[in-house]
């Protein structure tokens, strides 16, 4: 049986259908908004998975071509491996679910998304978020909770719920949120440097947009009433709880007393393996129990000592940065480099800066779309002291690449300004927590270094939080550790004006307005020390470019003689390009870019199209050539293209009888331009020309 159900969202009707669609699937609905379609569906295996001690969720968003009424581009013509976008977006809808189920739970499950429809104006993103909530919801998977996301943009100051494409594009902040009742679970986006009130004002706005569509997601899964999977949390047996603890618990105490990273991992490694090698003969096979035991109370003592004592794994307070060591311009080759080390965590960070030519071009299901600045994150095994393939990048890599660029686009000049492609590559060649704020530190420096006029530099940095019962600690620059056993990790970057970029995730149910103020205000506080740091290593963009760097210059010319640049199938630029070897391009403006290392082979190629684009000036001379000699007086070539009449009574003192008395075709002859009229003929005169130069020559 088809039921279908409404709500009012952001100013427009959202529409759930569920009994239509997949429905051999656990859960799925088919969600509507404006002419947006997505079907959700969740499945689940029947038998968990023994071999893990996590949540195996799987979530696949997927844009279907047909979507927006087109056929995929290349050779296979069907949809192929994610796009960005689409890694992007299953990132967003996996990250507010997770937290929501229950310990013990470890059937893989699967979440798919598929946009069927697509209208440019309203986001899939969002409805495929509430659509995998209450996919989850109404199926008999343990899902503890249902969740809601919004957009929220602000023009003016004032928020509006899901903004229309064009609007996010104007807007002064641009965040997807996602909650539950009462609680934020899910933050990302970005800002042009707002400050932290306005932040927590555009959280406060998104759980008031949401509270509609939570409320008709609790009708519809108390309709639809299905039950859920029980699931039985693993019993900790007390008397192996109480050996493991006892043999255990003073050297744990002793290895988080270590400050590195990888001594600290090596001393708890011979610990866990002598701990189980103690008690194989009386507990054999029950190996990952003892493991679970033990990660439990590394998980307990870790937490405690902060909440209790203040105290974190390598000494620092609460609200400290770990030491940090900077040097810019560090690669003698590259446009510009910087190499940011902050504690055990390190970032080689690179700017390259290319030509129009270099911009990426992204078939996206709303059109073609075009970039002209891209950050790409890199986190090869070795960072970590590990051994791995090297693949492609993986869904972190994508996430983390992402949130970087977003804090940096901010403060990026127009390209009226700065005509240049940027990619900025960071590397992460040691990691121990918070390698993407690393990233934005780096890229920042890496900008000035290459000499890009940023507004002002960005510092990036990671809030962590342990919460037990009433009592909670935020941490700021949180290490590994606290990212894996902490309850948070809220990304926050931005300059000393303010933010432009936030992320936030979390492990327990949802957090409330006012951890979110002080953990804002807490990032603020370790912002301002970081920017400090890298305004004294470098404190404004380079004043020349790299000698590597491709120089841009700018022209403009007349619109009308683009045609003229071009030449007939483009021949008139492609031999300039390669007479000089710049590179060019020009847009409908006439506004030409030539770009070069080479500062004479730009100027060469400057002059090259100032002569197909010159223009005849009433009283200057040209030396010009005869190119057609006609009873009543000859056509003259001043410049390439540009050809104007000397009428016979203007081609000497005396009065000419034949024209080819004087001139001949492919005769040099001086002319000075006397009119140029309202349709652009040129009237030219052999007479004046003479009698000028000869004036000029006296």
């Amino acid at each position: 049986m088809v039921k279908r159900y409404e709500t009012d969202f952001g100013g427009r009707t959202l529409t759930i259908e569920i009994g239509k669609m997949a429905k051999q699937a656990h859960g799925s609905c088919t969600l509507t908004y404006g002419d947006t379609v997505v079907l959700v569906t969740a499945c689940r295996q029947d038998k968990a998975n023994t071999t893990v001690d996590f949540m195996p969720l799987t979530v696949n968003y997927m844009e279907m071509t047909y979507a927006a009424g087109k056929i995929p581009g290349g050779f296979f013509k069907r949809e192929g491996r994610p796009s960005e976008k689409e890694v992007l977006t299953s990132r967003l809808i996996d990250r507010p679910l997770r937290p929501l189920f229950p310990e013990g739970y470890y059937n893989e499950t699967q979440i798919v998304a598929t946009v069927m429809s697509l209208d440019p104006e309203n986001d899939p993103e969002l409805i495929a978020m509430i659509g995998a909530s209450l996919a989850l919801g109404i199926s008999d998977i343990p899902f503890t909770g249902s969740i809601a996301a919004v957009r929220v943009g602000a023009v003016n100051g004032e928020f509006i719920c899901n903004p229309p494409l064009k609007t996010q594009r104007e807007s002064e902040i641009d965040m997807i949120v996602a909650g539950a009742q009462g609680s934020i679970i899910m933050v990302e986006g970005g800002a042009r440097m707002v400050n932290e009130d306005f932040a927590l004002r555009a959280l406060k706005f998104a759980q008031v947009s949401m509270q509609g569509v939570l409320d008709l997601q609790k009708k519809i899964i108390a309709e639809v009433g299905v039950k859920k999977l029980t699931v039985t949390p693993p019993v900790v047996d007390g008397a192996l709880e109480a050996k493991v603890k006892g043999f255990a618990e003073a050297r744990l105490n002793q290895a988080f007393g270590i400050s590195t990273k990888l001594e600290r991992y090596a001393a708890i490694r011979v610990l866990k393996k002598e701990l189980i090698e103690s008690l194989m003969p009386e507990h054999e096979g029950r190996n990952s129990e003892i493991e679970h035991i033990f990660s439990e109370l590394k998980y307990n003592m870790m937490r405690g000592a902060v909440i209790r004592d203040k105290k974190r794994v390598d000494g620092r307070g609460l609200r400290d940065v770990r030491q940090i060591t900077i040097e810019a311009g560090i690669l003698p080759r590259t446009h510009g480099s910087a190499l940011f080390t902050r504690g055990e965590t390190q970032a080689m960070v690179v700017a390259t800066l290319g030509t129009k030519d270099d911009e990426q071009k992204i078939d996206a299901l709303s059109g073609w779309e075009y970039k002209r600045f891209m950050l790409h994150y890199n986190f090869p095994p070795f960072s970590v002291g590990e051994v791995k393939i090297l693949r492609g990048p993986g869904r972190r890599e994508i996430g983390h690449g992402a949130l970087a660029e977003r804090a940096l686009a901010k403060v990026l000049p127009s390209e009226d300004i700065f005509p240049y492609t940027v990619r900025v590559v960071s590397d992460i060649l040691e990691s121990n927590g918070s390698s993407s704020m690393a990233s934005v530190c780096g890229a920042s420096l890496s900008l000035m270094d290459a000499g890009v006029p940023i507004k002002s530099h960005v510092a990036g940095i990671a809030m962590g939080l342990i919460k037990e019962g009433g009592e909670m600690a935020i941490l700021s620059d949180i290490l590994g550790d606290e990212d894996h056993l902490g309850d948070m990790d809220f990304k926050v970057a931005g300059t000393a004006e303010g933010i432009t970029a936030l992320q936030m995730d979390i492990k327990i149910a949802g957090l409330t307005a006012d951890i979110m103020k002080d953990a804002l205000y807490q990032a603020r506080e370790g912002r301002l020390h970081i920017l400090g740091r890298m305004q004294a290593a470098i404190g404004a963009p380079r004043t020349e470019l790299s000698a590597y760097a491709p120089r841009i210059v700018s022209i403009y010319v007349n619109p009308a003689k683009i045609k003229d640049v071009i030449g007939p199938g483009g021949k008139n630029i492609k031999g300039i390009i390669q007479e000089t070897g710049v590179k060019m391009d020009i847009d409908d403006t006439g506004k030409v870019n030539i770009a070069s290392a080479d500062d004479a082979a730009v100027q060469k190629a400057i002059a090259l199209v100032r002569k197909l684009t010159a223009e005849a000036e009433v009283g200057k001379l040209y030396m010009g050539k005869v190119k057609k000699i006609m009873d009543f007086g000859a056509f003259v070539e001043i410049f390439p293209g540009t050809e104007g009449l000397i009428h016979i009574s203007q081609l000497d003192n005396e009065r000419v009888k034949n024209v080819s008395d004087i001139l001949k075709e492919g005769d040099d002859v001086l002319v000075k331009v006397i009119e140029v009229d309202k349709a652009g003929k040129i009237r030219l005169s052999r007479k004046e020309a003479l009698g000028q130069s000869l004036e000029q020559g006296s």
